[in-house]
């Protein structure tokens, strides 16, 4: 029988299509390795039966003739940001939600979207004085347990995803962004019901590509996991 993954509706990214992250996140589980790259070729689809492809080491995912994902095994080499402390990620968010809010694109995104009440709720917010440094808190809700007290991967995928996308994007004053790559090194995944924080920063941009990473921490500020994103720019006739 033909292997296939589908992404449910509840994690959608932008509207009608499924979050970055979490969709990386199911890929990657397929690849199995310790650090994995996932590129998305196309927007994924919702509650579809998507056909998954094995080659070697990597694993490609289609919709019918359409491509929408390739995942393979990589290496993730970052320079790391020592952690914020909590109150101070936190006493942030507050002050920069109202800005997170009115220029977020995709509003109803299951991770970051303001709108959306049952989601994540992460908030990547600039931290004042950390000179290009973002932060976001993040506690686990017990809906992400994988049965074993820490949260399930694909998940850590989601909320290694959006935040990246804060140090680069254009909040309402361009073109909105959309993961086009993202790869993540899961080390201790997160216990559920413990407050963690996740910082993110900007790599680099060529024209309409953006990277940024992320890192994120355990109450104690012991580095977790990590993540590198690549974010593009949509053309100004596709809005």
């Amino acid at each position: 029988m033909t292997e296939t993954l589908t992404i449910p509706a509840w994690f959608n990214g932008p509207p009608t299509s499924g979050n970055g992250g979490y969709t990386c996140g199911r890929v990657a589980e397929l690849v199995g390795a310790e650090v994995t790259e996932v590129s998305l070729r196309s927007p994924p689809p919702l509650d579809t039966p998507l056909d998954v492809e094995r080659d070697g080491d990597g694993v490609t995912l289609r919709d019918g003739d359409t491509l929408v994902a390739e995942g393979k095994p990589s290496e993730l080499l970052l320079d790391v940001p020592e952690a914020v402390p909590a109150a101070e990620v936190d006493a942030a968010q507050e002050a920069g939600r109202a800005r997170w809010a009115e220029g977020h694109p995709f509003p109803t995104c299951v991770v970051c979207g303001p709108a959306r009440e049952d989601g994540f709720g992460i908030t990547p917010v600039a931290l004042p004085g950390r000179d290009g440094l973002f932060g976001a808190a993040w506690t686990p809700h017990e809906s992400a347990d994988d049965g074993s007290g820490r949260v399930r991967p694909e998940l850590v995928w989601a909320a290694l995803d959006c935040p990246t996308s804060a140090p680069v994007a254009n909040f309402g004053e361009g073109p909105a962004m959309v993961l086009a790559s993202l790869t993540v090194r899961l080390g201790c995944r997160p216990r559920i019901g413990e407050p963690h924080t996740i910082l993110s920063w900007a790599l680099g941009e060529d024209g309409r590509k953006h990277w940024a990473a992320a890192a994120l921490y355990d109450s104690k500020g012991f580095l977790t996991c990590a993540s590198r994103a690549l974010w593009i720019e949509l053309r100004e006739a596709a809005q």
